[in-house]
């Protein structure tokens, strides 16, 4: 049996403002194909289907889209759902797309009752594990503790019982959306832990013949058959040197046979680049950097005024300005002279963050807004003077 491991579509999610739709649609084009091209019996989405609850009406189209190709496909489709997914939105229709070979898992009533196919070798049962919530299972599962180590480590008991009623020959799959130790995360994860606890030991799958796991957006190998495959496309500048594709799994008759990785396409690469602002505009080095989406750190100093459009005329999808922290030294504000007035106070702060006195334009916006946060348009009186005295007040 072929199995093609995905994870973390995100369908709806942008990147720093740029809508990403049409390049996720090119990674369910490019989904369809290897599941032609390689002979593919099952395509796993480990959770994140969409990046919120409530998605854009394009995210879920694009689902749509998305799992009615693949039921029309050669392949067969397990789906869990994630931590970014509502279980109920997500899985609505579950019971109808069963029939359609689409097998939408978002129910923790479900855990412990697997997807099951078969090859040539005999069964698969593939448990697919929608995302755990411990705080929701405490009570209705008896966790010992509020953590994913718990929640996991209940839900791989009865995936063990399951499994131990059924004959040796049975191969297993698992679907897992979780932070299991060993791995390292992005920026563009959203925490998911529990007290300060959110890792899953390695051991919680032991005996599983490939675990499927999702949540974490780099790829990583933790055991041959204990793999994340990442999300599609890279979702923070953290992930700019990530590779970014599925796992293809061939399981045989005595389980994990081999996992090759697939590359998915790049619609447009991530850089991030670093110098004065004067190297970046002219530096022929970066040229191949101009059509990227770019985040720049400018090491001027002082800052240079209108750095973000100087550098767009060199790289137009520039997203990201940032300049290196100052010392902790600097980040403290000297202690304003006695008599200075408010607006002075500003002027001078302006001034010993930026290493630039203000310009008389500047100073002039700066009295404006002083003045605009000290008086009360309703009243026409400065905020924090006297009242004047009411008639027959006491």
């Amino acid at each position: 049996m072929r199995i093609l491991h995905t994870s973390d579509w995100h369908l709806g999610r942008s990147f720093h403002r740029e809508g990403l739709l049409g390049h996720q649609a090119s990674f369910v084009d490019h989904l369809l194909e290897v599941v032609e091209a390689e002979g593919v019996d099952v395509v796993v989405v480990a959770g994140d289907v969409y990046d919120r609850a409530l998605p854009h009406v394009d995210a879920v189209a694009l689902a749509d889209e998305a799992f009615a190709r693949l039921a029309a496909s050669r392949a067969r489709v397990v789906v869990s759902s994630g931590n970014h997914d509502s279980a109920q939105r997500l899985g609505f229709g579950s019971r109808l797309m069963d029939a359609a070979g689409v097998f939408v898992r978002t129910d923790a009533s479900t855990v412990g009752t697997p997807v099951m196919l078969g090859d040539e070798h005999g069964d698969v049962a593939i448990h697919a594990l929608p995302y755990l919530d411990p705080s929701a299972l405490l009570e209705p599962w008896g966790l010992r503790h509020r953590s994913h180590e718990a929640a996991l480590g209940e839900a791989m008991a009865r995936v063990r019982r399951d499994l131990a009623g059924r004959p040796a020959s049975t191969r297993s799959v698992v679907l897992a959306h979780a932070f299991v130790a060993g791995a390292t995360p992005s920026e563009s994860e959203r925490d998911i832990s529990v007290g300060g606890v959110s890792r899953v030991s390695t051991s919680t799958f032991d005996g599983i013949h490939y675990t499927a796991l999702g949540h974490l957006h780099g790829p990583h190998v933790l055991a041959d058959g204990l793999r994340y495959s990442g999300s599609p496309l890279a979702y923070s500048f953290s992930e700019a040197d990530q590779a970014k594709g599925s796992w293809l799994v061939e399981l045989d008759a005595r389980g994990l046979s081999t996992a090759r990785w697939v590359d998915a396409p790049v619609p447009r690469r991530l850089s991030r680049i670093s110098g004065s602002l004067l190297d970046l505009l002219a530096d022929p080095a970066l040229a191949d950097h101009e059509g990227d989406w770019v985040q720049a750190t400018v090491t001027d100093v002082p800052r240079p005024a209108r750095a973000m459009e100087q550098l767009r005329r060199r790289f137009p999808h520039t997203l990201v300005l940032q300049f290196p922290a100052a010392p902790a030294e600097a980040h403290a504000p000297a202690a304003p002279a006695a008599g200075r007035s408010d607006h002075g106070i500003t002027v001078d702060f302006l001034d010993q963050v930026r290493g630039v006195p203000a310009t008389a334009a500047e100073s002039d916006l700066l009295l404006e807004a002083v003045d605009a946060c000290c008086h009360d348009p309703d009243q026409d009186v400065l905020v924090g003077a006297s009242a004047p005295p009411q008639a027959g007040g006491g």
